[in-house]
């Protein structure tokens, strides 16, 4: 086959694969998985470019690759072959390499440089006229297992290594005299890697089992999906919060690409889909031609896939919404963004509703796609390098046309959690400056030293408006994702829209800045206040030194200085280390943290308690269990985990359900219980925990988990449900599942009101705070008029969508609720104040509740 011409390919096996049910159940189908199952057979191959075999010692397909085989594959592409070059661009948590190969002609690599940068030139609007249309290169990006259980992707990588490094004859000289290939083989190196060690381990040598019971097919928790922390990076893409999705973040924005594809997988049942997906749930800020392009090459994808008799389905199921996946993401970017689904066999070989589903199977699917991909994108080259020249020139035009010149973004004392914002927005590629000039704008006043200007009048324009809208109407009211994720409100960081540019100055800083200790040392006590981000971190960093710290429950002037609820006292007299010790680590903690420590001479209060009041509540060291496992979700689980370990460098113990009901709970003083379900505590594990509880522990939960300690009546708590349609007469039974989608809130942002005095609210200084929601679970307000510290308000929607019945049932509940239970307390959360790493602004609450839970009565 050759790929422009789109001859048709010849494969073995289809006949095994078709009839032949009996025979495909049994290991021969592997044995005779070999390379001319895969490649087209009109196309010659140079003999010295080592095949997969050759190095690996089996055939694609026949076992699943592991990470550092395939890495192994790619570095012996790169020594054997002078069309490619092998660059890492980040590691993972586990330190995994995360690589691509770069094929082009041997002239090309002579000048790569030179090459991406002339393609780069395109996006800049001053210079793009001045750029060759004919010689400019097209950059094509092919992405694989994002998702590490999704590994069909990956291991067709293998062969798409191979193609482009071996393939022989004039018209893959055109091509790769063309473009640019960016072959990502693993976006997700430590998921892929624990997929395979799973399935390899449970694969028979002799027999392979298709059933899906079969342990094979039945992955230990928490699968091979998610990446260290259990993290969907496919949804990474916008927030970059793991360093996987930052170093590829970063490569994209260097090479611009025009194509990129996004290989997954889906349930066994299903065939295999390719975009355009469904029109209707499109962002609107995407332009038209990205569509139309979409659906020129689906028709290269479909022809593909009939030459080899594979089903598939192109205009259902999937959206191209949310900015923040691989396959939407580069739509925003002046590219193409694919998503590609392949019906998997979830390890070597598992039975479906459309016959047996082989692994090599799988594997050939993606391969296949892969080449439409290379064709569809050659023919179509030249209209892709005018939709990105367009693309971003008719971004100035738009910004031109916005009566909003610039968007500042700050007024915080907290310095720490603005940077982060400043931080996520540059890596995109996006213009962004520190304040010159104080301003303020509907009560808020935004200074040098915390806030910063995104000017409109740049290309990233479209971006920049996803970043900071405010989105409420839409065409369509099901989505395959989030529905927003407004950046300043997943923050709470005040933002305002600017009909010109301030004076700005500079660039942010690379990393965050350091605090400072005011007033020098003391032989008396050191304060600093809660707002900062990394105060819980830098609280932890004089407990575990062996301090005693104390949390300030009311406010108080010293020094000339006023402090909030939630200031840290640290005495220095009668402590485990000197005075100069204690003066060293109050320095660091200032430094490494960002926050301001101040020295205190005396113990005296010019206003409010002095600082041996008893409103002083002496903290311990937390003894923190966290359950995961079977029954926990694993998402919510690891975002606790992330929060702790990376950000606040608070050790914490994870526990499946099974274990904590056999463990000494007393030896803790904390428990999370992530969303989940929790039936498999048994009576006795219930009543051990609740014993626990009584006995002085407390437990925080969120959403599931809040219900089940509902079920348990550990709390009062009750629940509201939105009213059903009263139906009269028949509704069509086609359009049910429309229905009832309509009811799903996938992931709006509500506002709520906060007891600023409450101890879950300390740090914060605006009653008003934006919340993260993707329940239908509504809570009830308690009768107590302590138990609810954070409600919602009567008009809560900021941005998403919700259907009218659920934000009328929604207005006025609880977010939290607070109770005793014996000498312990229950903190009870309706949502997940961690989602994605990105919801700094919402981070505190949970901190406060695991911190502060002593002072919660």
């Amino acid at each position: 086959m050759c790929i422009i011409t789109l001859s048709q390919p010849k494969y073995l096996m289809r006949k095994l694969l078709l009839s032949v049910l009996v025979a495909a159940l049994s290991i021969s189908a592997f044995a005779q998985a070999n390379l001319s199952y895969y490649l087209p057979d009109d196309v010659s191959y140079d003999s010295a470019i080592p095949t997969p075999k050759e190095v690996l010692g089996y055939e694609v397909g026949e076992w699943h690759v592991s990470h550092d085989q395939m890495i192994y594959y790619m570095r012996a592409i790169a020594e054997a072959s002078d069309r490619a070059i092998l660059v890492e661009h980040a590691r993972s948590y586990e330190n995994r390499p995360l690589v691509q190969l770069i094929f082009t002609s041997p002239e090309n690599h002579t000048n790569l440089e030179e090459i991406r940068q002339e393609h780069v030139n395109l996006t800049y609007p001053d210079r793009a006229d001045n750029v060759d249309m004919d010689e400019v290169k097209t950059v094509l990006w092919m992405g694989y297992a994002v998702h590490g259980n999704e590994a069909s992707g990956g291991n067709a990588a293998l062969l798409a290594a191979y193609y482009l490094a071996a393939a022989d004859g004039e018209k893959i000289d055109e091509l790769l005299d063309d473009m640019v290939f960016l072959l990502d083989p693993c976006y997700n190196p430590d998921g892929f890697n624990r997929f395979a060690s799973w399935v390899n381990t449970h694969r028979g040598i002799n027999e392979i089992s298709p059933d899906p019971n079969d342990r094979e097919h039945t992955e230990a928790w928490p699968g091979g999906r998610t990446n260290h922390y259990w993290f969907d990076l496919n949804r990474d893409w916008l927030p970059v919060q793991h360093p996987e999705s930052q170093g590829r973040i970063k490569k994209f924005h260097e090479w611009k690409p025009n194509w990129l594809t996004d290989h997954h997988e889906m349930g066994t049942n299903s065939t295999f889909f390719f975009q355009p997906g469904i029109p209707s749930r499109n962002n609107p800020l995407t332009p038209e031609k990205v569509f139309e392009l979409t659906y020129d090459v689906a028709e290269y994808h479909a022809q593909f896939l009939d030459s080899i008799g594979s089903l598939y389905f192109s205009k259902e199921a999937f959206d191209d919404y949310y900015y923040g996946k691989g396959s939407t993401y580069p739509d925003v970017n002046g590219g193409v963004g694919i998503l590609f689904e392949q019906g998997s066999s979830r390890g070597h070989l598992q039975s479906s509703e459309n016959g047996p589903v082989s692994f090599p199977f799988t594997i050939r699917n993606q391969f296949v796609t892969s080449l439409s991909t290379i064709a569809g994108v050659y023919a179509k080259r030249k209209d892709l390098l005018e939709h990105q020249k367009n693309f971003f020139s008719s971004a100035l035009s738009m910004a031109g046309s916005d009566k909003s010149k610039a968007v500042v973004f700050g007024g915080i004392a907290d310095k720490a959690r603005t940077w982060q914002l400043a931080k996520l927005i540059s890596q995109h590629d996006i213009d962004i400056f520190p304040l010159g000039e104080s301003l303020s704008r509907s009560g808020t006043t935004y200074s040098p030293d915390n806030s910063f200007v995104v000017p409109l009048q740049q290309r990233q324009y479209r971006l920049i408006k996803a970043m900071f809208e405010k989105r409420t109407s839409f065409q369509d009211s099901l989505f395959y994702d989030v529905s927003t994720w407004t950046l300043p409100l997943a923050f709470n960081i005040p933002y305002a829209e600017l009909s010109s540019v301030p004076d700005t100055r500079g660039e942010i800083e690379a990393s965050l800045g350091e605090g400072e200790m005011i007033g020098g040392s003391s032989e008396y006590a050191y304060v600093f206040e809660w707002q900062g981000y990394y105060a819980p971190r830098a609280l932890n960093s004089v407990l575990e030194a062996g301090l005693r710290a104390k949390v300030a429950e009311k406010t108080f002037t010293n020094s000339g200085k006023s402090f909030s609820l939630g200031s840290i006292l640290v005495p220095v007299a009668n402590q485990s280390m000197s005075s100069e010790e204690i003066g060293s680590l109050m320095e660091e903690i200032a430094k490494q943290d960002g926050i301001e420590v101040y020295a205190i001479k005396t113990g005296f209060s010019n206003n409010g308690v002095d600082l041996g009041s008893r409103s002083f509540h002496t903290l311990t060291p937390s003894k923190i269990l966290l359950v995961v496992g079977n029954g926990v979700r694993s998402y919510d689980a690891g975002e606790v985990w992330h929060l702790l370990d990376q950000r606040m460098h608070m050790p914490v113990t994870k526990i499946t359900i099974d274990r904590l009901k056999r463990v000494d709970l007393d030896a803790y003083d904390k428990l999370i219980m992530p969303s989940g379900s929790y039936g498999e505590l048994g009576n006795a594990g219930t009543n051990k925990v609740e014993e626990w509880i009584k006995g002085g522990g407390d437990l925080i939960t969120m959403r599931a988990a809040t219900q089940w300690v509902a079920g348990q009546d550990w709390v009062n708590i009750n629940f509201d449900y939105a009213e059903k349609d009263s139906t009269e007469g028949m509704l069509p039974y086609g359009a049910r599942s429309e229905k009832f989608g309509a009811q799903v809130i996938g992931g709006s942002i509500f506002q709520a009101e906060m007891d600023l005095t409450h101890p879950i609210a300390y740090g914060y200084t605006q009653e008003n705070i934006p919340l993260f929601r993707n329940n239908t679970m509504f809570m009830k307000v308690s009768e107590s008029a302590y138990a609810n510290p954070i409600r919602y308000t009567e008009n809560p929607l900021l941005s998403g969508y919700i259907s009218p019945k659920n934000l009328e049932t929604l207005s006025g509940t609880a977010a939290v609720h607070v109770s005793r239970m014996g000498r312990g307390r229950i903190i009870a959360f309706t949502d997940n104040p961690n989602f994605r790493a990105f919801w700094y602004g919402t981070n505190k609450l949970f901190m406060n509740a695991l911190l502060f839970s002593d002072l919660m009565d």
